[in-house]
């Protein structure tokens, strides 16, 4: 019996010492979590964006060719462009989002690590004369 008591005793305190370090690990995850999902946005808008630009191309070599009438083309390059300046807000959102977060997960950080020790400055040297 003493001894389920002393186990017991052991483990609250276990937990209760360890509990900083656990907290840290949750919110460094949580943190990864966030920048893993807002590099996944970047990433996603970056290729929407180079596929709008594709597109762009397309039309051009189209119009170029004489695939699509000038008409056509006006209309279709103006939506295309739109379309174009969209994905770069979001995009330009999405990054400012990441650094958000990255910047938040450094504050975290710094928050959560342990104080450094103060360093004292190494004594001056003596120097010793014999008389």
């Amino acid at each position: 019996m003493n001894f389920l008591v002393v186990l017991l005793l052991l483990s609250a305190v276990a937990l209760f010492v360890t509990m900083p370090l656990r907290r840290r690990r949750i919110a460094s995850r949580e943190a990864a979590e966030r920048i893993e999902a807002a590099l996944s946005a970047v990433g996603e808008l970056e290729a929407a964006k180079e596929a709008k630009y594709r597109e762009i191309r397309d039309a051009e070599l189209d119009h170029a060719t004489g695939k699509l009438s000038d008409a056509d083309h006006a209309v279709l390059d103006r939506a295309l462009r739109r379309e174009a300046i969209e994905i770069l807000k979001a995009l330009d959102r999405a990054r400012e989002r990441l650094d958000a977060e990255a910047d938040a997960a450094e504050a975290e950080a710094d928050a959560v690590a342990l104080p450094l020790p103060e360093v004292n400055e190494a004594p001056q040297a003596t120097t010793i004369t014999h008389t």
